[in-house]
């Protein structure tokens, strides 16, 4: 029987990249290749401290902030080139695009449903970092695009990373937000974008008693040390959003 036939759009989500089919694993070096290679000379990106992300080959749930659509691939691509499967964490709106829709799964996105409790999605989350892989998700849960804006941090990734016993990682971007002028539509070519990584944030270090209280504790501590990586960013890069 065919690849078609036997490998469903559900087991995009519950497979190891490793074991996608011949099919898929072409189709995300392509897109990895092309963003990479692409998003490199028109929009110069740099990740300070990327050992961080590339010499731990532990599972792990890796948080950001949020300011463009830009920064929710770059850090698959340059951890792609080192052996190392990100899975990102996409609104489940996206799927009602045909196209994204079908490539999603295929370079390793997992859908969510935002504002519910969407278990079928934390499972497969979950089982991805305990099988290896890596997670990204955006706990301010949509783009910033101003200083004055209301953000909610969504604390559910330090639920997952407690339920597969994997660190949570900070990562956090500047620049991003400046490719695109308020009330404009195009992007402006050659923005310096910059990404810098942090340390793991382990279960170690938590102080609190009780699993909700850990749980909450890093939620805390995961968010400010991705804020205090976007402040080094901007103090080491003036003017970059």
């Amino acid at each position: 029987m065919s690849e078609k036939k036997t490998f469903t759009r559900d087991d995009y989500f519950d497979t190891a990249m490793d074991e996608f089919p011949l099919s898929a694993k072409i189709v995300l070096a392509v897109v990895i290749c092309a963003v990479g290679a692409v998003s490199k000379l028109l929009l110069p990106w740099r990740i300070e401290d990327g050992e961080k992300l590339w010499n731990d080959r532990r599972g792990r749930m890796i948080i950001m902030n949020h300011v463009s659509f830009f920064e929710t691939v770059i850090p698959s691509v340059s951890m792609w080139f080192r052996g190392i499967h990100v899975r990102p964490i996409y609104k489940s709106e996206f799927d009602n695009n045909k196209f994204l829709a079908w490539l999603l799964p295929r370079v390793g996105g997992i859908p969510v449903d935002r504002g519910t409790a969407d278990i079928k999605a934390v499972r497969r989350a979950v089982n991805c970092m305990k099988r290896g892989e890596s997670v990204l998700v955006f706990p301010e849960g949509t783009r910033i695009k101003s200083e004055d804006q209301e953000v909610e941090v969504h604390g559910g990734f330090a639920l997952m990373a407690r339920m597969a016993k994997v660190p949570v990682q900070p990562m956090a971007v500047v620049g991003a937000r400046n490719i695109i002028r308020p009330g404009k539509k195009f992007i402006r070519l050659f923005q310096r974008i910059y990404f810098k990584a942090g340390d793991c944030v382990e279960w170690s270090e938590m102080t609190s008693s009780g699993r909700r209280e850990r749980t909450e504790e890093m939620e805390r501590v995961g968010m400010e040390r991705v804020y205090a990586l976007r402040d080094e960013l901007r103090a080491a890069h003036p003017g970059k959003e």
